[in-house]
């Protein structure tokens, strides 16, 4: 396998130099932090990447205040014991996205916070107790025992609410290949996400970097060389 090193090189190359890529590198928040989000903003998030796949993100941005409000400030605590006429009213809601299957997802996901916090204290002390080396397994269960957080929906979620993870793009996946790793090129199945999860623990071992930064660089070490701008201007997104 190609060493780490040499694809930061290359990275810092196309982006014109070390320090240009470092500021591409935002801070990543720690476990601590993480730990410390309450359940309404993880379900807030939740919903927001729920709605946003396969949409605008800006038009989802623009109306959020009123998703706020139609939901209850996304209080799972209060949402769960909203009878179905609440619900039914939200189909006809103008201040969100009426996608019913969506907004059934906001109903079961804050039942599927509601059991995690039971079980851990929070949903946010969950994910900051989660280990980095089996971001997979947790993909797995955000797909089990939520509702629509599967591919990459689950995993702009943990990015965004500040789980320290990698992502899985076309770039990505490209720079996994071209470094020596033996997957598909739109890797899928068990194997070859757990060699993708292996691949990310040796380097993390190798370089001490956040998951975060190593699948960001990998992501700008290869494919389309966008500018420093227009990379910053798309924040956490690989």
């Amino acid at each position: 396998m190609l060493s780490f090193a040499k694809i930061r090189a290359r990275a810092a190359h196309r982006k014109g130099g070390e320090a240009a890529l470092q500021s591409l590198l935002a801070p990543v928040p720690s476990p601590a932090d993480l730990a410390k989000v309450s359940d309404d903003r993880i379900l807030s998030d939740m919903a927001k990447r729920i709605f946003s796949a396969g949409f605008a993100w800006t038009v989802i941005e623009k109306k959020w205040p009123g998703f706020e409000e139609a939901f209850l400030g996304f209080d799972p605590g209060q949402l769960v014991f909203q009878p179905d006429d609440f619900w039914d009213a939200r189909l006809s809601d103008k201040r969100i996205v009426r996608n019913g299957q969506k907004i059934m997802a906001v109903r079961r996901n804050a039942d599927f916070i509601g059991e995690i916090g039971h079980e851990h204290g929070s949903f946010g002390k969950f994910l900051a107790a989660w280990p980095r080396t089996d971001q997979i397994g947790l993909w797995d269960l955000l797909t089990r025992r939520g509702s629509r957080l599967g591919g990459n929906t689950g995993r702009y979620f943990l990015r965004f609410i500040g789980y320290d993870g990698f992502m899985i793009t076309r770039d990505i996946s490209a720079a996994l290949r071209d470094a020596g790793l033996e997957i598909a090129e739109i890797p899928t199945s068990k194997r070859d996400l757990k060699k993708v999860q292996d691949q990310f623990n040796v380097w993390a071992e190798e370089t001490g970097l956040p998951y975060t930064h190593l699948s960001r660089i990998c992501a700008m070490s290869i494919g389309d060389n966008y500018s420093t701008e227009r990379l910053a201007s798309y924040g956490d997104d690989d």
